[in-house]
């Protein structure tokens, strides 16, 4: 899979991709991320990328015209499975959507800033639009990383226990069950038996209870999805 991330602070994306999984993800050849300044598309000896709104209004808007070139010129190059702007007015990013993306061979992200981009960016090349959340950021890089973050440990070989992945939160629309390790009992607190009971049939059945329960009690929206 290869990633291709366009940014006014790419600078703010480089340390997530140098550690754990998404490091090894990209040392095994599984992923490529590729950075990309924007202002390298700028215009005028002041390398701009925003200008102010027709119509008037706060705040500044992030011009068609470098976008446009920096996604034309990346499209020259290679096919793209989709365009994704982080946007806070885009669908809200879920297991499923990462699921869907993970798949997809080549993808651009395009990181939002100031007021947002020039309609006609969306117009002419965004295939898809992403949010993490109902609130604002600075910009669209962290969002930016939140998604590939969510894309990339999907990958098969990425994970050293592919089955890790299946069984997380949302997979199937429920939350995770509650989750133990040694010792036994600590302060008191003992692990539920039937964890040490061995039966793998009986230890199936409880997780799977316990998870709806959890989902249930915290999140009971995700069953009325299913």
């Amino acid at each position: 899979m290869r990633i291709d991330i366009i940014s006014v602070l790419p600078e703010l994306m480089e340390s997530p991709f140098q550690t754990s999984i998404l490091k090894r993800a990209m040392q095994k050849g599984l992923a490529e991320v590729h950075f990309h300044q924007l202002r390298d598309w700028s215009i005028g000896k002041h390398r701009q990328i925003d200008d102010e709104p027709y119509g008037g209004g706060a705040g500044m808007i992030m011009m068609i015209e470098p976008i446009d070139k920096c996604i034309s010129e990346l499209k020259a190059e290679r096919n793209y499975d989709e365009v994704i702007y982080l946007t806070p007015d885009g669908e809200t990013l879920n297991q499923k959507i990462a699921n869907t993306l993970s798949i997809k061979k080549n993808l651009i992200f395009l990181c939002g800033h100031y007021k947002g981009i020039d309609q006609r960016v969306r117009e002419l090349h965004i295939t898809k639009e992403i949010s993490i959340g109902d609130y604002v950021l600075t910009g669209g890089e962290l969002a930016a990383c939140v998604l590939a973050d969510s894309i990339i440990r999907l990958l098969p070989g990425v994970l050293n226990d592919e089955q890790s992945a299946l069984t997380d939160c949302f997979q199937d629309n429920l939350l995770s069950p509650p989750i133990y390790t040694r010792p036994s009992e600590y302060k008191g607190l003992k692990v539920p038996d039937i964890l040490l009971s061995g039966n793998s049939k009986k230890i199936e059945e409880w997780e799977h209870d316990q998870a709806l329960k959890n989902t249930l009690e915290k999140r009971p929206d995700l069953l009325q999805e299913k």
